[in-house]
């Protein structure tokens, strides 16, 4: 119950920080462009706080700003914080909406320049894409944490073996740029995926030596693109390998009985080789009740043990158990080894920011071009449901986890809103962009058609979306 009112607060806080960091966007550049602004709400339904703005003062003809001195006063913006905390939105003047006295018709929307309009709907992604490069720089200020992409186990037969990649080799670069943790490394690797499906790849053993490798999954772009089907596909796991050395057996255990002894490194069972402790963990709990031959490594010397695995109940599930915990000094050395730390000062760590904000705005619009064409699964949408589990996750993970999580949304938010759909600021642009072509505003109908159009192809959206999320939470 406490981590999902933690993933409650924790989206409502993300969602509503984005939004307002977009309707800000809308609000700031239409009132530095003359527009007139009626109301700034955060959230939607009726008002639970609200109140008026001050008097502005607005050109007093309908030229451009600055050419004229004349002035008039006119009432400011209402300020509403809404009842419903998904969403926000920025109410101008605006004709279409209904009458405008004569003199304020110069400042309605549809009035205004159309470079000025399309100014004002381009600002609120505007604003999203700035919100992910100040959350970027401020990451990277005050040090980003990471793990070196250090390759785990290689699934034989898969395409990484097959071109001769090794378990420990740690990869350098991916497609000719860096790859300092596995966070760039698994980006390059999707942006790869996504351009023709030719990954290249440079490893280094850990002897020092470095191999250039190319995984062909050309034709398999959808099926690797499946949530969580990535490393499957491509037949690695990130690593560090942790070592199967046993710790801590269990009074009266399995691993007890069969004679196993704090430090003993499992070699194979019943010949088949287990390289890692959680191979050996995934191995046993297969298996309950069975009784198997265990060769393990005592101190520099190999011995064939036998088994019989325990079990316990895991909700309806029987599972294996054999009472022995992982080697935590072990772990901690290993893994504290390859834990990096990305950090940058004050004007170095901008560019950067932009940097990793251009790469997101990029790979998110590769992922949705590919979507559409079929060369990505549908099923990485994600609806409110998986939205709020993982900004609860990330919120747990501390506040650098979470300014991420939330940059990665202000940029989708970004490029969502850019789409050429009707009702969302991309659909508005392509008007304002036929209005400056024909000469005249698009007419009623075809707006009318338009905005069926857009709630048709949202509604769509949103099924996958919702869709998706109950069947993560059923799968």
């Amino acid at each position: 119950m406490t981590e999902i009112i933690s993933a409650i607060l924790a989206f409502i806080i993300a969602i509503g920080v984005l939004v307002s960091v977009h309707e800000y966007g809308h609000f700031w550049v239409a009132r530095k462009l003359g527009f007139k602004v009626l109301r700034f709400s955060v959230g939607f339904g009726s008002p639970l706080l609200r109140w008026q703005g001050r008097t502005v003062k607005y050109p007093a003809n309908s030229a451009e700003i600055g050419g004229s001195d004349s002035v008039i006063d006119s009432e400011g913006p209402e300020y509403w914080l809404s009842s419903i905390p998904l969403g926000g939105y920025v109410k101008l003047l605006d004709e279409r909406e209904g009458p405008v006295p004569l003199a304020e018709q110069h400042l309605a929307f549809n009035r205004r320049p159309i470079s000025h309009r399309i100014a004002v709907l381009f600002a609120g992604p505007g604003f999203n894409f700035l919100f992910a490069i100040f959350a970027y720089w401020l990451m990277f200020v005050s040090g980003v944490p990471g793990t070196k992409a250090i390759v785990g186990t290689v699934t034989a037969g898969s395409v990484a073996e097959q071109v001769g990649m090794m378990p420990n080799d740690e990869i350098l670069t991916v497609g000719g740029r860096p790859a300092q943790t596995w966070d760039t490394a698994v980006l390059a690797i999707l942006d790869e995926l996504l351009r023709d499906g030719l990954i290249d790849i440079t490893v280094q053993d850990d002897q020092g030596v470095s191999r250039d490798l190319e995984l062909d999954v050309r034709g398999r772009e959808a099926e690797l693109t499946e949530p969580e089907a990535l490393w499957v596909g491509l037949g690695f796991e990130p690593g560090p390998i942790l070592p199967p050395v046993m710790d801590e057996i269990s009074n009266g255990g399995a691993a007890e009985q069969a004679g196993f002894l704090s430090g003993d490194q499992v070699v194979s069972v019943e010949g088949e080789e287990i390289s890692s402790w959680f191979g050996w963990v995934e191995y046993i709990r297969e298996r309950p009740g069975e009784k198997v031959m265990v060769v393990i490594d005592r101190n520099g010397y190999q011995r064939s043990m036998e088994l019989t695995i325990g079990f316990a109940q895991d909700g309806s599930q029987s599972i294996g158990r054999i009472g022995a915990g992982m080697d935590t000094n072990l772990a901690q050395e290993i893994y504290g080894q390859a834990i990096v730390e990305q950090r940058f000062g004050l004007l170095e760590a901008l560019p950067k920011g932009a940097i990793k904000t251009w790469e997101m705005s990029v790979l998110t619009v590769r992922m949705f071009a590919r979507m559409f064409t079929g060369d990505v699964s549908v099923r990485n949408i994600s609806g409110p449901l998986n939205i709020a589990t993982i900004a609860g996750d990330s919120a747990r993970a501390g506040f650098t986890a979470f300014l991420g999580f939330m940059a990665i949304v202000s940029i989708s938010l970004g490029v969502l809103n850019l789409l050429p759909v009707p009702l969302l600021d991309g659909g508005q642009i392509v008007y304002q962009l036929v209005e400056l072509i024909k000469g005249s505003p698009v007419s009623e109908r075809a707006m009318l058609i338009g905005q069926q159009v857009g709630v048709f192809l949202l509604f769509i959206l949103m099924s996958f979306a919702f869709y998706n999320d109950i069947t993560r939470m059923f799968s």
